[in-house]
C-alpha cells in the first residue's frame, strides 16, 4: 500500500516539487496529496483510487520534468514512483530489467556488475521511468544507440473507457502498438510505465578519455566564433559519421557572455571499449588549433555543466606511473566506471530549457544571431545561459529504427539544448524573454520557409526537437506535435492514445491529442 502524503504534512511541501523550482507556479496550481508508491501493485491501486475519485493523476520518477507536467495539477494526486527500483529480471523471461524509480547512475552501476550498460543519461540523477520513455540517448549514444533501441517489453498501467487500471506487458508480439509508442513517445501520454526489460544490451567500456579546450570571450569576434561553430558542425557532417568516430562523444558549450568563455568537451573511446589509440580524439582536437584555444584540465563530459563538482581520475599503470596519451592535448584517461557513475547530478533550481535536432552545418545567420544574443545585456539583469551542441548521429541515425521505436529524428549530426538557470523568481520574466528572443530569431532565418519561422521544423537542416526537452513555447504553433514527433508518427501516436488511454486521463498541455 503506498503512503499518502496530505498538504498538512510536514514533508509535503517539499515533496510537492520537482528539481526545477519553478513548479509548482503557485498554491493553488499544487496538487492534493502525494502517493508514495514502493511496488508497482502500489502504484496501479494508488492509480485506481484516483480514477475513481476524479483526480487527474500525474507521475514523478526523479522529478526532472522541464515544464509543469507534473507538480501543476490543482487538486490532483501525484505519484511518486521514486522507490520503484528494483532490477532484479529473474522469472520475468528477460534477461535484464530497470524499474521507473531507479536512477541512472544506480542502473549503470547494477549493470557494469554484469559488464554491460544502457547509452542514456549523462544526468545520473534522472530516473529510467521518463527518460528512457522519452527516447533518451548519452555519451555512448553515437558508439550504441538510443536507449529505447534496446527495451525489449514495458511493464505499464493503463485506464480502460470505464475507468478500470489494467497492468500490461508488452512486446514486439504482445500489443505492438503501445509497446512502439512507449520506446519514444514520452511521458505522462499512454499510461504509467513501472518497468522495462531488455534481452542483451552493449558492452561497457573499458576505459574513456577526456578532452576540453575552451575559448575566452575576451577579444571574440562575431567572424571567431562563426569559425568556431562551423569547425565544429563541419567534422560532425563529414568525418564524424565515419564509423571509427563513433565513440568520440562532443559538446560545445556555446555559453553567455558572462560566462566569460566557450568550451569543447570531448569523452572518447574505440569500438572495442578501450583507448589504445587516440587518434580519433587528436584528429578532432587539432582542428580547433586555427581558433587558438586555452587548454583545461580534462573533465567527463557528464560533468561539463558542473566543473565545481568535475574530477579527472587518471589511469596509472603497475609502478603508478600515469598512462602515456599520444598527441599534443591535454588528455586524461580514467576507467568508465569513474566517468560515468560518478556524473553530475544538477536541479534544485529555477530553469527554463529548449531544444533543436540540426542535419547539416551551422549557418552564417546562425553563427551572427547567437553571437548577437550571447553578448546581449539588459539592464539590471545579470544574464546566463548556454546552448550546448552535442554531436549526435553515428548508431542514433539508423532509418528502420524509426518505424520499430517513437523516435522519428534518425538523420541529425547535431542536438542542442538551449538551458538557462537562476535562482530568484523575479528574475523569471528577463530570463524566460531572453531565452524566447535568441530561439525564435535562430529560426527565423529569411531564407527559410516562412511557415515554420521561429522554429526548427523538419527540413533539410532541422529534424525538429526532443519531447524530454519540452518547451511549452513551442504549443502556440499549430504544428507543433510535428516538430517533436515528425509528420507520420503523430497520427500512429494518436492511435494509440485513444485506444489506451479513451478518457484522457494521463494529459498535460504537450500529450498527445487523440
Amino acid at each position: 500500500m503506498s503512503t499518502t502524503v496530505l498538504q498538512n504534512d510536514p514533508n509535503f511541501q517539499n515533496l510537492r516539487k520537482g528539481n526545477n523550482l519553478r513548479w509548482p507556479a503557485s498554491e493553488a496550481e499544487s496538487v492534493s496529496r502525494i502517493e508514495i508508491c514502493q511496488s508497482a501493485d502500489d502504484v496501479a491501486e494508488a492509480l485506481q483510487k484516483a480514477v475513481k475519485a476524479g483526480l487527474r493523476p500525474t507521475v514523478r520518477s526523479s522529478g526532472h520534468c522541464y515544464e509543469d507536467f507534473i507538480c501543476n495539477n490543482p487538486g490532483g494526486v501525484l505519484l511518486d514512483v521514486k522507490q520503484l527500483n528494483d532490477m532484479n529480471a529473474e522469472g520475468s523471461g528477460h534477461a535484464y530489467k530497470i524499474s521507473a524509480g531507479t536512477r541512472m547512475g544506480d542502473a549503470y552501476d547494477s549493470l557494469y556488475k554484469s559488464g554491460v550498460t544502457l547509452p542514456g543519461a549523462s544526468c545520473t540523477s534522472v530516473a529510467a521511468g521518463g527518460h528512457i520513455c522519452g527516447g533518451g540517448y548519452g555519451v555512448l549514444s553515437r558508439l550504441q544507440g538510443l536507449t529505447v533501441d534496446w527495451v525489449s517489453a514495458v511493464d505499464i498501467l493503463t485506464v480502460d473507457h470505464s475507468g478500470h487500471v489494467t497492468k500490461r506487458r508488452v512486446d514486439s508480439t504482445h500489443e505492438p502498438d503501445l509497446f512502439r509508442a512507449c520506446r519514444g513517445g514520452g511521458g505522462n501520454n499512454f499510461g504509467i510505465v513501472t518497468a522495462y526489460y531488455f534481452d542483451k544490451l552493449p558492452q561497457a567500456p573499458k576505459e574513456v578519455a577526456n578532452a576540453r579546450i575552451s575559448f575566452p570571450w575576451e577579444g571574440m569576434t562575431p567572424e571567431r566564433l562563426e569559425a568556431i561553430m562551423t569547425t565544429y558542425g563541419h567534422y560532425q557532417e563529414t568525418r564524424g559519421k565515419d564509423p571509427d568516430t563513433w565513440g568520440l562523444f562532443t559538446a560545445l558549450g556555446l555559453s553567455h557572455r558572462n560566462s566569460r568563455r566557450i568550451g569543447i568537451s570531448a569523452q572518447f573511446c574505440n569500438p572495442d571499449g578501450t583507448c589504445d589509440d587516440l587518434s580519433v580524439l587528436n584528429e578532432f582536437l587539432d582542428l580547433f588549433q586555427p581558433c587558438k584555444p586555452v587548454v583545461e584540465q580534462p573533465q567527463s563530459v557528464e560533468s561539463r555543466h558542473s566543473p565545481e563538482t568535475a574530477t579527472a581520475h587518471v589511469l596509472t599503470g603497475p609502478d603508478g606511473t600515469p598512462l602515456p596519451c599520444s598527441g599534443p592535448h591535454n588528455i586524461s584517461r580514467q576507467s568508465w566506471y569513474s566517468a560515468t557513475v560518478r556524473g553530475g547530478g544538477g536541479g534544485g533550481i529555477r530553469a527554463k530549457y529548449k531544444s533543436c535536432y540540426m542535419k547539416q552545418n551551422f549557418t552564417k545567420y546562425e553563427a551572427r544571431t547567437l553571437y548577437k544574443h550571447l553578448t546581449r545585456e539588459i539592464p539590471g539583469a545579470n544574464l546566463s545561459g548556454i546552448v550546448a551542441v552535442d554531436n549526435y548521429g553515428g548508431a542514433t541515425n539508423r532509418p528502420e529504427l524509426a518505424r520499430q521505436t517513437a523516435v522519428s529524428q534518425r538523420a541529425s549530426i547535431m542536438k542542442l539544448q538551449f538551458q538557462s538557470y537562476w535562482m530568484s523568481p523575479q528574475d523569471d520574466a528577463v530570463r524566460l524573454q531572453w531565452m524566447h528572443d535568441l530561439y525564435e530569431e535562430l529560426y527565423s532565418d529569411p531564407a527559410n520557409n516562412a511557415k515554420y519561422k521561429g522554429t526548427p521544423y523538419p527540413g533539410h537542416q532541422y529534424e525538429g526537437c526532443y519531447i524530454n526537452y519540452p518547451d511549452v513555447d513551442m504549443i502556440a504553433y499549430p504544428f507543433w506535435p510535428q516538430l517533436y514527433y515528425g509528420e507520420e508518427l503523430y497520427p500512429f501516436l494518436q492511435k494509440v492514445k485513444r485506444r489506451y488511454d479513451p478518457n484522457n486521463i494521463f494529459h498535460h498541455s504537450m500529450s498527445i491529442r487523440a
